[in-house]
C-alpha cells in the first residue's frame, strides 16, 4: 500500500529542499518516518522535497504505484524518537492561518534539486585506496548497530543500552502533543495554559556558531534523543578541585619509536611509518601520519567540550629529511602522552582501535574506521552520554560557574601571550647558540691558535710547554663552540615542543567556552520568560538542568587542563635546568682541563 497524506493547510516553501503544499492536496510520501518534524514526499505537481509533518494527515489507501525512492534514506536521524501522528484537526475553514514555520533543523544537509545527499568525505594530502572501498558498515560483521538486538519499546531492550531523551513531554498548550520545541503546529489544538506556553527560548541567529554546530543548542533546547550504551557514558565526579572527569581505571602509556621509510605500489609511493607500543597490550602496531590525522578529525568532531591535542603541523616538502622526521616523532610523542593521560580520550573506542588494530589486518581496520565514522553519539546526542553528580551539594551555582569560566578565559589569553613570547625568545636564543655563539667561541679559539703558532717560532725549549698549553686552550674554545651549537636540542627544543602542544590546547578553549556561554544564555532567557509568566517553570528547569551538564563537563575539562599543565611544566622546567647544569659543567670541565695544562709550564 502506498503511503499518502492530505494537506491540512497551505504551506509555502522558503528554503532549498522544501516543497509547497495546497490545502486538501494529496501527496505521496517517501517514508512515514519524519526527520525532526519534517516529512519527505512528492506533491501533486511532481515536486519532491520536505514539508512539515504537522501540516499533513497521513492516509492509507491502496495505490498502483510504489512510493518514490527516498533521497534521504541514508541520512541518520540520530536516534530521535518518532513523533506521534498529528491529532485530528478541525476543518481548515474554521482555523486561523497557521503561524510561520521555521526552517528545518540547523545543519540539516539539503541536497541540490534533483540530486542526492552524499556524506562529506575527509581529505588528506596522502589519501589513498587502502582507506576506502565500496562496502558499507552494515555489510560488515561487527559494525556499528549490527551487533545489537532491536530495542523493544515496552519495558526494556538490549543489555547495557538506555534510551535517553531531552525532548519536552507532551503538553496541553497550543503547540499540541508530542512535538518538539520550536516546531509550530496548527492552532486550536490546546486548552488551558496558553499564556505560559506561548514563549520559547529563541535560537541563535548565527547558525554557524560553535554553540549551534556542536549540537549544544539543540541539546539545551531539549531536542536530543538516542540510545546510550554503558561504554559510551562519560562520568563527571566531584573532586577536591571541583568537577573532574572520572579517572581511567586502567591507565596506560604508548611509546612512539623507530620511524622508518616504507614504500608501496612497487616503490612508486613512499611514506614514514611510526612504531606504536601501547603498555596495556604490549603489541606493536605501525601507523602513518594520515592515520593520526584521521583520528584527530574524528575526536575533534565527537568531543565539543574536550580539548583534543593538536598534531604536529604538516609539511609539503622535506618530509623524508632526518631532522623533520625526528622533530615530528617528538611532537607525536607529546600528543600521544596527552591522549593517554586524558580520562575520556584514552578510553574512546576510536582511539583504542587506532592503538590495537593489527597493522596487517586491513579489513579489521576499515570496519573500526567506519564504525567510528558512523558513531551516533555526536552533536547534540554527545551530551546525552555525560553523567554528572546528583543529590545534595551537587548542584552548580550559575554565577559561580560564569565567574570561573571568565577567570579561565582571562588565564588562557594571558598564557597564550606568554607562550608566544617565550617561544619567540627561546627560538631566537637557540638560533644565536647554533650560529652566533659557536662562531664567536671558535673565533676566540682561532685567535689563541694563531698566538700559539707565533710562539712556536721561538725554538727555546723552555717555551714549548707554554705553546702547547695555549694550543690546547684554543682547542677547548673550539669545542665549547660546538657544545653551544648542540645544546638547544637538549634543553630549548623540548621547551618549544611543549609550548607548541599547549598553543594547540589554548586555541581549542575559545570554542569550548563558547558552547558553555551559549548554554548559560539560554538559561537566562528561560528565567526571564518564567518571570514574565510566558513559560512554564518545569520547562525552564529542564533547560537549566541540561545547561548544568555542559557546565560540569566544561569545568571538568578546565580542571584536567590545569592538572596536566602543572605536571608537564614542572617536568619540563626540571629537565631544562638539569640540561643547563650539565651543559655548563661540560664547559667548566673544558676550561679546567685547559687550566691544568699551565701547571707544568
Amino acid at each position: 500500500m502506498a503511503l499518502r497524506a492530505r494537506a491540512l493547510y497551505d504551506f509555502r516553501s522558503e528554503n532549498p529542499g522544501e516543497i509547497s503544499l495546497r490545502e486538501h492536496e494529496v501527496l505521496s510520501l517517501c517514508s512515514e518516518q519524519d526527520i525532526e518534524g519534517w516529512l519527505e514526499g512528492v506533491n501533486s505537481r511532481g515536486d519532491r522535497g520536505l514539508f512539515p509533518a504537522s501540516y499533513v494527515q497521513v492516509i492509507r489507501a491502496p495505490a498502483a504505484e510504489p512510493p518514490p525512492p527516498a533521497r534521504y534514506a541514508n541520512v541518520p536521524v540520530g536516534g530521535f524518537e518518532p513523533l506521534p501522528p498529528p491529532a485530528a484537526f478541525k476543518p481548515a475553514a474554521q482555523q486561523p492561518p497557521p503561524e510561520p514555520f521555521p526552517p528545518p533543523p540547523a545543519g540539516y544537509p539539503f541536497p541540490p534539486y534533483g540530486g542526492s545527499y552524499q556524506p562529506s568525505q575527509g581529505s588528506d594530502d596522502d589519501w589513498d585506496d587502502d582507506w576506502d572501498d565500496s562496502s558499507t558498515v552494515a555489510d560488515e560483521p561487527g559494525a556499528l548497530g549490527s551487533s545489537y538486538p532491536d530495542y523493544e519499546a515496552a519495558g526494556g531492550g538490549a543489555s547495557g543500552r538506555y534510551r535517553l531523551s531531552t525532548r519536552s513531554e507532551p503538553s496541553l498548550g497550543p503547540r499540541g502533543a508530542g512535538h518538539p520545541p520550536g516546531h509550530p503546529h496548527p492552532p486550536g489544538g490546546g486548552g488551558g495554559g496558553a499564556a505560559k506556553s506561548s514563549a520559547t527560548v529563541s535560537r541563535n541567529l548565527n547558525r554557524f556558531s560553535t554553540f549551534v554546530k556542536s549540537g549544544g543548542e539543540a541539546f539545551v533546547l531539549g531536542e536530543a534523543s538516542g540510545f546510550v550504551k554503558d561504554g559510551d557514558k562519560l562520568c563527571v565526579v566531584l573532586g577536591p578541585r571541583g568537577p573532574e572527569w572520572q579517572e581511567n581505571p586502567y591507565p596506560f602509556q604508548c611509546s612512539i619509536e623507530d620511524p622508518t621509510k616504507q614504500t608501496k605500489f612497487k616503490g612508486m609511493k613512499s611514506y614514514i611509518a611510526y612504531k606504536l607500543v601501547p603498555s596495556h597490550t604490549g603489541q606493536q602496531v605501525h601507523r602513518r601520519y594520515k592515520h593520526f590525522d584521521w583520528l584527530y578529525g574524528r575526536l575533534a568532531e565527537k568531543f565539543p567540550v574536550i580539548s583534543v591535542p593538536h598534531l604536529p603541523e604538516k609539511q609539503a616538502t622535506g618530509r623524508f629529511e632526518e631532522d623533520f622526521i625526528s622533530k615530528r616523532r617528538k611532537g607525536l610523542a607529546w600528543w600521544m602522552d596527552h591522549m593517554c593521560s586524558h580520562p575520556v580520550l584514552a578510553q574512546c573506542d576510536a582511539f583504542q582501535h587506532f592503538l590495537t588494530c593489527p597493522s596487517t589486518d586491513e579489513k579489521a581496520w576499515k570496519q573500526g574506521k567506519r564504525k567510528a565514522e558512523k558513531d551516533e553519539m555526536v552533536g547534540a546526542n554527545f551530551f546525552l552520554t555525560i553523567s554528572v553528580p546528583t543529590g545534595p551539594g551537587a548542584s552548580l551555582d550559575l554565577q559561580d560557574v560564569e565567574s570561573q569560566v571568565d577567570g579561565f578565559k582571562a588565564f588562557t589569553k594571558k598564557m597564550d601571550e606568554s607562550a608566544l613570547q617565550l617561544n619567540h625568545t627561546a627560538n631566537e636564543f637557540a638560533r644565536k647558540q647554533v650560529t652566533g655563539f659557536k662562531k664567536e667561541y671558535q673565533k676566540v679559539g682561532h685567535s689563541f691558535k694563531c698566538l700559539s703558532q707565533a710562539f712556536e717560532l721561538d725554538q727555546q725549549a723552555f717555551s714549548a710547554g707554554l705553546n702547547q698549553a695555549i694550543a690546547f686552550t684554543a682547542e677547548a674554545y673550539d669545542a665549547i663552540g660546538d657544545l653551544f651549537a648542540d645544546q638547544p636540542r637538549q634543553d630549548l627544543d623540548p621547551v618549544m615542543d611543549l609550548l607548541a602542544l599547549y598553543q594547540g590546547h589554548l586555541a581549542n578553549f575559545p570554542d569550548i567556552i563558547h558552547v558553555q556561554k551559549g548554554a548559560l544564555t539560554k538559561v537566562k532567557e528561560s528565567k526571564r520568560h518564567v518571570e514574565e509568566g510566558k513559560m512554564e517553570l518545569q520547562k525552564a528547569e529542564g533547560i537549566q538542568e541540561r545547561c548544568n551538564i555542559i557546565s560540569f563537563a566544561t569545568l571538568a575539562e578546565i580542571n584536567h587542563f590545569h592538572k596536566i599543565r602543572v605536571r608537564d611544566f614542572k617536568s619540563q622546567m626540571q629537565h631544562f635546568l638539569q640540561q643547563q647544569i650539565l651543559f655548563f659543567q661540560k664547559v667548566t670541565q673544558k676550561l679546567e682541563e685547559a687550566l691544568h695544562k699551565y701547571d707544568s709550564v
